[in-house]
């Protein structure tokens, strides 16, 4: 992320879990000089009624179109309320949401998911919208978690391992932290099982303190070398002998923002496909920023 023309764009549905994603989109859009757009995605309804049903599907989309009206009006006042000189546009779309904001993603530089609070009945529906736009999306996205309503000087965690896109979230986490003030984690996950695509087996003797210390020596290059470009940024290693998943959520106690990528052959491409993406989406305290390779 960069300082730009191109707009934050939040997508909210009527929650008052949106209203807080936009208003801490708001804080991103401000902190990063860009403008910020709020969409609202219509249900969409069948086609090829009958007459009586095509009135009836009429004072829907008339009764849809209003209350989109009010759920933007709302969002958007209140996002003014705390930044006044803050650029805001806001449009109602009549298409699924995930295509939505996969379109508007191509002239934007961050979209944002504002949504209702994920229940383990849920998970799955969110979790294919968001993976839909997280996947598919032309810039990086943010999953909205927890209740905060604007973005801070808490540290934000990074997963790292040692795939392009585990390199474009590392370089938009240092972003982050170092436009808000705040340090960085970079955790790396060795996990006593490896992924059943891997097709390889652990040994069942191995010097695994030797291992994780090797592993935390070439983490630590890494974020050195990101680190260089950041110099205000003060961050530390870890790696955690866990899965993915577990590894991060270790140390999402305090943090503003979890920072994943979502393709490579390594550790962080558990965390975002699969159950465990779900899992993320599910536990996470707090907003999720996912990124992806310029090469995926």
């Amino acid at each position: 992320m960069t300082s730009s023309d191109k707009p934050v764009v939040v997508g909210i549905d009527g929650s008052g879990s949106a209203i807080n994603a936009a208003r801490w989109a708001g804080g991103v859009a401000e902190k990063f000089g860009a403008p910020l757009h709020i969409v609202y995605a219509l249900p969409t309804l069948g086609r090829n009624l009958s007459q009586t049903a095509a009135a009836i599907t009429a004072a829907t989309m008339s009764y849809q179109q209003d209350s989109a009206d009010l759920y933007l009006k709302a969002a958007a006042d209140a996002v003014r309320s705390e930044r006044a000189g803050l650029t805001i546009t806001t449009a109602s779309v009549n298409e699924p949401a995930d295509e939505a904001l996969i379109e508007a993603s191509r002239t934007a530089q961050l979209v944002v998911l504002g949504g209702k609070s994920v229940t383990p009945a849920a998970a799955v529906l969110v979790g294919s919208v968001s993976l839909a736009v997280a996947t598919r999306s032309a810039c990086p996205v943010v999953a909205f978690r927890g209740d905060a309503v604007a973005p801070g000087d808490g540290r934000v965690v990074v997963g790292v391992d040692d795939s392009p896109a585990a390199a474009a979230a590392q370089a938009a986490a240092f972003a982050f932290a170092e436009r808000f003030g705040a340090s960085l984690t970079a955790v790396r996950s060795l996990s006593l099982t490896p992924p059943p695509e891997a097709g390889v087996t652990i040994p069942f003797l191995i010097d695994w303190e030797g291992l994780e210390a090797a592993e935390l020596v070439s983490l630590a290059a890494a974020v050195e070398a990101e680190n260089t470009k950041h110099p205000s940024v003060e961050a530390e290693c870890f790696v955690e002998l866990e899965s993915p998943g577990k590894a991060i959520l270790k140390h999402a106690s305090g943090a503003q923002l979890i920072v994943v990528g979502t393709r490579g052959r390594g550790a962080v491409v558990g965390t975002l496909l699969g159950s465990t993406s779900l899992n993320m989406l599910h536990h996470s305290p707090v907003p999720v920023l996912i990124c992806r390779s310029a090469e995926s």
